[in-house]
């Protein structure tokens, strides 16, 4: 029997390795004499020398040496900084393989976790992008001072070394030209920028967002304290230097933490919101609302998830984790009923403005989880027919895979971004439902993150 102590690898041992395929974060994956090997920044089909890093009880962690065959799908990155920076994975891998090797990495978690008829199942081809590159519409880049200079961009790669980004190849390039421009003001009015080791200074991240199809942009600023030095003319530069900014937010975050946003919020000057249109819906976004952070492709997810739902008309549907309604409000033109619910209040007051706004009267939105609140809809009588679900990475929380399996809806539609907690959850639901499909879409271009839209209905009577 094989135990812990049969590995044979030793750290800084160097080894030759074949890569079989990809893993769940876009590294490479191969074995040496049994033992599972991630190696970042290899390639299926490669041949390669890696030298081992960490050793672990079920796995190891290498790092690539040399490429002695290399893959023919190996192409150069477009940024300067990819390697350094960590925030994409697969920019070394062309596009058009990106999308087959995301359909592979659903697969990987469904044998793993599930004991579905794999052979059997409908996993569609991934639905990518025309143009993959300059798509996010959302930036949060930390800033630090070096040598005088001030630094935006993200941390390294599994390290707290903050990378210099000028221009990112995955951001709209009117979210790179704000944050450019609010660092150079931010430098020039030589505002106190926050040290982490010191907690002294003020500005410790810029936020910047562009609704793509409007083209107005938010910048929300966040301090370590309210008290912002030179407010004024800080926002005076702004508007002078980039005037398609329509909302100037603060948040506070005063807080030794790794989370970006705390708790208070508050306007600088312009709207509280800026303004985005998908299809024929809009929406207004304010500072912490989530919303999709590629406008395109959302279109295309919603549009397999209206398919999926299959609605005539005649349902009750719930939007669970609904944010600011945009799943609901797709589907409700072909609804009886939208309801949703989400943690985050404000959030659900966005919701309820953007259903107000196009004039349905057939939504309500709730704040709370909807492991609570659904629960107390059905109590008092309203069951629905479709829940949608789009959870976060965590995946569905363990009440409500057990409220879903009492209340038994028609149809499941979820939206996941972590195949591997949609295969647990799948697993968890499979006494009940069925999966009729998956359909992957590729909403982080370059990156090794995969979403999809699962149709999962309820099993017959009599089936198992």
């Amino acid at each position: 029997m094989k135990t812990e102590h049969s590995i044979k690898l030793k750290p800084k041992q160097t080894f030759p390795l074949t890569i079989k395929r990809l893993g769940i974060n876009g590294e490479g994956v191969g074995y040496f004499k049994k033992q599972v090997v991630f190696v970042p920044g290899a390639l299926p089909g490669e041949e390669v020398v890696v030298e081992a890093t960490k050793i672990h009880p079920k796995y190891a962690e290498a790092k690539l040496k040399k490429i002695r065959i290399k893959s023919p799908h190996r192409v150069k990155p477009l940024c300067p900084v990819y390697e350094q920076c960590g925030g994409c994975q697969l920019q070394h891998l062309a596009y058009n393989q990106q999308l087959k090797e995301k359909r592979d990495i659903i697969v990987q978690a469904l044998e793993r976790h599930t004991n579905l008829k794999l052979d059997t199942l409908d996993i569609r081809e991934t639905i990518g992008m025309d143009d993959p590159w300059g798509y996010r519409n959302k930036s949060s880049f930390q800033v630090a001072e070096k040598n005088g200079k001030l630094l935006a961009g993200l941390y390294g790669l599994n390290s707290h070394q903050l990378i210099n980004i000028d221009q990112c190849a995955v951001q709209h390039s009117q979210t790179n030209e704000a944050t450019a421009t609010v660092k150079q003001i931010l430098q020039d009015l030589r505002i106190p920028i926050y040290n982490e080791k010191t907690r002294k200074g003020v500005v410790r991240t810029i936020v910047t967002r562009v609704g793509v199809q409007t083209g107005e942009l938010q910048v929300v600023l966040i301090t370590s304290q309210k008290q912002l030095p030179k407010k004024e003319l800080i926002l005076e530069e702004i508007h002078k230097r980039l005037p398609n900014v329509k909302s100037i937010v603060q948040n506070i975050n005063g807080e030794k933490t790794s989370l970006i946003f705390g708790e208070e919020t508050f306007k600088l000057a312009g709207e509280d919101f800026i303004q985005e249109t998908l299809g024929d819906l809009q929406f207004e976004l304010s500072a912490r609302t989530f919303f999709q952070l590629n406008p395109t492709q959302t279109l295309k997810l919603y549009h397999e998830v209206k398919k999926a739902a299959g609605l005539t008309g005649t349902e009750k549907v719930v939007d669970a984790y609904c944010g600011v309604g945009t799943i609901g409000l797709w589907l409700a033109d072909q609804a009886a009923e939208v309801r949703g619910m989400d943690v985050i209040p404000e959030s659900i007051e966005d919701a309820k403005k953007n259903a107000k706004r196009h004039r349905f009267t057939n939504t309500k939105y709730v704040p709370g989880k909807a492991e609570e609140v659904l629960p107390k809809w059905v109590k008092k009588g309203w069951k629905p027919d479709v829940v949608v679900v789009d959870p976060p990475r965590t995946g569905l929380d363990s009440q409500l895979i057990q409220t879903i399996l009492q209340v038994q809806p028609e149809k499941l539609i979820y939206v996941s971004c972590n195949p591997s907690t949609l295969a647990k959850d799948i697993q968890s639901l499979s006494s009940k439902f069925n999966v009729n499909y998956i359909q992957p879409v590729d909403m982080f271009p370059q990156t090794a993150h995969v979403e999809c839209v699962s149709q999962i209905v309820k099993k017959e009577a009599g089936t198992d």
